[in-house]
């Protein structure tokens, strides 16, 4: 029990660290926007991604270091290559929403937008046969009030870059539930190198095929480029790969959806945005869902006792 609770406690710190810097991408991701595409910008930072963590996975591997939580089975490389590239393509179209959704929408906006997977991924539990507690539901119903709040202006319309940035919390979702599948075969790090792959890959054959972007394009905005492949990539993401492990995914949803916060605290703090009065009543409202939506997992999370063991899911 001391074993899992300290599992528990690692991922959750490791979470926390990738949802702040996750909220400090949003103020490249959005500068990036004013010198290059966003394939090709997607491209750039996840294939750098590659490059940083690939170094460090060959000298752990020659090290000999094991994942603890496996046993000495070892893993098909056919499963891995599965795990990437499904995990992969999930990313890819993630990202790519939020990336087209940004050319005309807030940084702090998108950030509170795209936490609307905490909501989505109990809802998509329903396709493993998880039924949605009522405050799940509830939790849609603010979590749609949010929206229309941050979304909509005065004359009742949505603007463009919150609907694509919306629609990329199914694919954020879907990705979250597949790492949390995946990780019970594959060790984190080596699951973080194949998705930024392959997600790199075809961010790049889109680019070519769509932008064919140029360097002197690419220049101005490099540090865009560093920061997102190094940081946010080679630090977030794999920190949320190793840490989810450990961790039930919609208690994982939460941790991560803090990520909004941090967005609107960079927004400010870096770019000078601002929310107005309605709109800072639909994060009110976007958060109060976050934590209506996984009520349960949350008290579950503080405390063990009142995890199912048979189901999996936390709470009573």
């Amino acid at each position: 029990m001391k074993a899992s609770r300290n599992k528990n406690t690692r991922g959750t710190v490791l979470l926390v660290f990738a949802s702040i810097i996750w909220g400090s991408s949003f103020v490249p991701q959005r500068v990036a926007m004013q010198h290059m595409q966003p394939f090709t910008f997607t491209a750039a930072r996840f294939l750098l991604g590659v490059f940083v963590l690939l170094p460090i996975l060959m000298v752990l591997k020659s090290g000999g270091k094991k994942d603890p939580d496996k046993t000495s089975e070892k893993v098909p490389l056919k499963t891995y290559l599965t795990a990437g590239g499904v995990c992969g393509g999930l990313l890819f179209m993630a990202v790519s929403f939020q990336q087209f959704g940004m050319q005309t929408t807030d940084a702090g906006k998108a950030g509170f937008i795209s936490s609307m997977y905490v909501v989505v991924v109990p809802l998509l539990g329903l396709i493993t046969g998880r039924r949605p507690r009522k405050t799940v539901w509830l939790g849609v119903l603010l979590a749609v009030a949010g929206v229309y709040l941050l979304s909509f202006s005065s004359q009742l319309r949505i603007e463009r870059g919150d609907l694509i940035v919306l629609m990329g919390t199914v694919f954020w979702a879907a990705h979250i539930l597949m790492l949390d599948r995946f990780l019970s075969e594959v060790d984190g790090l080596s699951l973080a190198v194949l998705q930024f792959l392959a997600a790199g890959l075809i961010a790049l054959a889109a680019a070519l095929l769509i932008e064919k972007p140029e360097i002197a394009q690419i220049q101005p905005g490099l540090w865009t480029i560093l920061y997102s492949g190094i940081v946010v990539v080679g630090g977030g993401y794999t920190l949320q790969a190793v840490g989810q492990k450990s961790i039930h995914p919609t208690v994982a949803a939460i941790i991560m959806s803090t990520e909004a916060v941090f967005a609107v605290f960079f927004g400010w703090a870096l770019l000078g945005e601002h929310l107005s009065i309605r709109e800072l009543a639909g994060c009110v409202l976007m958060f109060a869902a976050v934590i209506a939506a996984q009520m349960p997992g949350f008290w579950g999370f503080f405390s063990p006792k009142l995890a199912n063991t048979e189901t999996g899911e936390i709470g009573t």
